[in-house]
């Protein structure tokens, strides 16, 4: 069961690892979520949040084989996942990247959700 809690919390941490590429510029950004960043202070604010992004990410898979910081990794990501489709599904109206992200903010909600079951 080890080995499947890993795993479930791994995939979680590569679906947050993904925006990274964010990183690199407004282009990135663009292909990752199908709007234009060309507003300097909108590709700011969204660069920042890939390197959040990047550090959640960063934490869920390093927490994926030290099982005492597994429950605050499950409580970060569960917010973050849960959040964004509250957001989204609330809002609506949104692209096909963003339907994307949520897709896989989707997925990434049943893996943290499967994982604090197989932990309890």
């Amino acid at each position: 069961m080890t080995y499947v809690v890993t795993g479930l919390f791994i995939i979680a941490g590569i679906i947050h690892l993904l925006p990274v590429v964010g990183i690199l510029g407004a282009d990135r950004l663009s292909a990752l979520y199908g709007l234009s960043f060309e507003d300097p202070n909108l590709a700011i604010l969204m660069r920042h949040r890939a390197v959040l992004f990047g550090l959640l990410g960063a934490f869920l898979v390093f927490a994926a084989f030290k099982p005492g910081l597994q429950w605050i990794a499950l409580i970060a990501g569960l917010i973050s996942v849960v959040s964004f489709l509250y957001l989204g599904w609330e809002t609506g109206g949104y692209n096909d990247g963003i339907r994307k992200v949520m897709m896989a903010d989707g997925i990434a909600l049943v893996c943290l959700i499967a994982a604090a079951g197989l932990r309890l």
